[in-house]
């Protein structure tokens, strides 16, 4: 039997999987799937869920090695044949259920330093769904006795239909080399195009924290606190992902290994038992309610 939470309110409907890295099996409205979406009885692996929790880090660490402090560390190739560690460590672990609800849920995650990252922390997240609305947090806490760099996100599978189009703002975009590692930064001014032909892997900063994602049955708005979007999409894909995250892709070893600003890449560092927390809301609403 699955440990599946499930939130309703109203026609939104939410199936979370805390035995599942955390990850959201499904999000409906009626029934309509608002993100790529099976139940969560069914839902075999995070990686083919709704959403996941990205943490402690989002996308990629070059060849799964992190630089911190002078010195390497050896990761573990976490998907497959992708010759990086990929998304973090949370998706890809149990948490646990600390409070849950008809609306509401929270888990939390606590990670001792192993092959996958070597620094202790602690992680948290709450789901909480109102007309039309889901709500998330993602929290952490460094448990380690030293300063570590941390990433947040989230990675949510929008369903790609007939019609989708997409619309967000943003300032610069790092275009990504072929063993998908970002190179250099252009200045762009975001996006506003269909879906049904868009080939992009990129994460974009300087966004304004608002995307819109339209097509014939839904309007759905995804807002964050967050200044920095990953978008991945191909034209064979049936999802469009659009992902909130605190840093540029690989921004640990870049600030390392090249000598960039930490802040200009979005890197983070905890001091012992400081903690991180970001926002998102997913906003879904019929076309005909729009009309």
């Amino acid at each position: 039997m699955s440990n599946t939470l499930t939130l309703v309110c109203e026609g939104l409907r939410c199936e979370i999987r805390p035995d599942t890295g955390g990850c959201i099996a499904g999000l409906w409205l009626g029934d309509v799937p608002v993100l790529r979406s099976t139940s969560g009885a069914s839902l075999m692996s995070a990686r083919v869920s709704g959403s996941y929790p990205l943490v402690p880090f989002s996308n990629r660490v070059a060849h799964a090695t992190l630089v911190w402090q002078g010195t390497d560390h050896p990761l573990i190739r976490n998907n497959g044949d992708e010759p990086h560690a990929i998304h973090g460590v949370g998706w890809q672990r149990p948490w646990e259920v600390l409070e849950a609800d008809n609306r509401f849920a929270m888990l939390a995650y606590e990670h001792k330093p192993d092959a996958s990252w070597p620094f202790a922390f602690d992680a948290s997240q709450t789901f909480r769904l109102g007309t039309h609305t889901l709500e998330m947090t993602l929290s952490i806490t460094n448990q380690s006795a030293h300063a570590t760099p941390v990433g947040l996100g989230w990675h949510p599978f929008f369903v790609k239909r007939a019609g989708s189009r997409i619309s967000f703002q943003a300032t610069g975009r790092w275009d990504m080399s072929a063993d998908k590692l970002p190179t250099r930064r252009l200045p762009v001014k975001g996006l506003e195009t269909d879906c049904a032909d868009l080939d992009v892997d990129h994460c974009f900063d300087g966004w304004t924290g608002t995307v819109h994602l339209l097509d014939e049955l839904l309007h759905t708005q995804i807002t964050s606190n967050l200044s920095r979007l990953v978008v991945f999409t191909t034209p064979a894909k049936d999802f469009v992902a659009i992902e909130p995250v605190s840093h540029v892709n690989n921004a640990i070893n870049l600030v390392e290994t090249t000598g960039a600003d930490p802040d200009e890449l979005g890197l983070v560092v905890l001091q012992p038992g400081e903690s991180m927390s970001v926002q998102m809301s997913i906003q879904a609403q019929s076309r005909e309610s729009n009309t």
